[in-house]
């Protein structure tokens, strides 16, 4: 009964010591938990080594934060912290990693301002008391805990998560930023409000700073969401515009085919009866040229490549290759929607080595490029396999990616080097580049 009554009247009465015991564990389950309201809100799921780490570097500096900076300072410290964490384990983009951390310290704040005064005014206790008795605190942060978990799931479960598209124009972006700042300084003052005034501020005072919190939580997410249906819709838009265009060239195809139907035939049945194979070899491959364009423009599809963004690049770069009378040869199995990377960095890829597969084509007497998406899963990964033709047959495959180093005039050289910089920081994702007498290839493999 005695060794009761000595529990109770620990948990019940200001133990320092048991509450920086207490603390010590809530870090633990702090990371826990903001790892997953973070990866729940940007869709992120990490392996089992990036967990690790994150966990480590996250619990450690969590903890020197709390015995050496003054709350509620080291909260915000953690959250910088984090912020750095991402960037290096998980590779999130500055805009998306700011927007996780601000909306997961926002909805820390939401449920803080929430539940600590009701929590205060119906135990009859100061903010010393449940800062200071273990069982207020634990009572406290079990409930804010609880809220969390639930929330977290809500958003897993219900797909609420928020995708950034990278491409986003500048004002868009600044806009965003301007909010994140604004959010991080109304957090910074709520903050410092909820922990030295709380027990001294009416109850009506702390529900409108929640609903005010709430409001322009809402309110960014509302904001956040129309700039990204806009920018979808805009994409679609230009998608179907380029669709269109396609349809109009095969259709133009179609009905030349169609009206020299008999022609074909006829020429076709000269050969036949003259036996002139040589004759009937050189013509078969000249129709099966046009053929292979009718094929590409069937494959330059939105159905088939099934990304707005890759289709809008192919389609692109197809006119432009057509235009300096290149021949393109496309191979398309592959589906964009379980591409094992970030479509904005692949795009960026595809776009440099179809450039650069162009400049060269373009000098050859045979201009010829063999565009190939493929599944390899023997290997686990995706194939992306671009051939061409080139005439300096000297160009050093390791020296093309240094800095400023370009076998065309005028250019800066850049453009291979940012694609081994995008290659280097993925760990899924290789480029090997070779040549033989006919082709330059660049083959990149994204591992899954």
């Amino acid at each position: 009964m005695e060794v009761l009554n000595n529990i109770w009247i620990a948990i019940s009465t200001p133990n320092e010591g048991l509450i920086n015991i207490l603390m010590t564990l809530a870090t633990f389950v702090e990371a826990i938990l903001l790892m997953f309201l973070y990866t729940s809100l940007l869709n992120i799921k990490p392996n089992k080594k990036q967990k690790l780490i994150y966990f480590s570097i996250l619990i450690v500096t969590s903890l020197i934060s709390m015995y050496i900076i003054p709350n509620p300072f080291n909260i915000f410290f953690n959250y910088v912290v984090l912020f750095l964490i991402v960037k290096s384990i998980f590779k999130i983009n500055n805009l998306e990693n700011l927007l996780g951390v601000v909306l997961s310290a926002l909805l820390f704040a939401l449920i803080g301002v929430l539940i600590s005064n009701p929590y205060i005014t119906i135990l009859h206790i100061s903010s010393y008391e449940m800062a200071s008795i273990p069982i207020y605190r634990m009572g406290y942060l079990l409930i804010t805990y609880l809220l969390l978990i639930i929330i977290s799931y809500i958003i897993r479960y219900k797909n609420l998560s928020l995708e950034i598209i990278e491409d986003l124009d500048i004002k868009n972006k600044c806009i965003i930023i301007l909010n994140l700042a604004f959010g991080l300084i109304t957090l910074l003052v709520q903050a410092v409000i909820t922990f030295y005034y709380t027990d001294k501020l009416p109850v009506i005072i702390t529900f409108l700073s929640f609903l005010s919190l709430l409001a322009y939580f809402c309110i960014s997410i509302y904001s956040f969401t129309r700039m990204m249906k806009l920018t979808l819709t805009t994409r679609k838009l230009q998608s179907a515009e380029e669709y269109n265009n396609t349809l109009r060239i095969l259709h133009d195809n179609v009905r030349g085919f169609k009206h020299d139907f008999d022609n074909i035939v006829t020429t076709i049945g000269g050969f036949i009866r003259t036996n002139d194979m040589e004759g009937l070899k050189q013509y078969y491959l000249q129709l099966e040229d046009d053929c292979q364009r009718v094929n590409n423009l069937y494959i330059l599809n939105p159905e088939v490549v099934n990304n707005d963004g890759i289709y809008n690049l192919l389609t692109k770069k197809y006119y432009e290759a057509d235009s300096k009378d290149i021949k393109i040869n496309i191979t398309f199995l592959l589906d964009l929607s379980k591409l094992n990377m970030k479509i904005y960095e692949f795009a960026r890829i595809l776009g440099i080595l179809l450039d650069n597969a162009i400049e060269a084509s373009s000098e050859c007497e045979e201009k010829l490029i063999n565009l190939t998406f493929r599944e390899d899963s023997r290997n686990s990964r995706q194939l992306i396999i671009v051939e061409n033709t080139y005439k300096n047959k000297d160009v050093d495959t390791e020296k093309i990616f240094e800095k400023g180093v370009s076998g065309k005039e005028k250019h800066s050289g850049l453009g291979l080097w940012e694609v081994r910089k995008l290659v280097k920081k993925s760990r899924n994702i290789n480029l090997f580049t070779t040549k033989n007498e006919k082709f330059f290839i660049q083959q990149l493999e994204i591992y899954y």
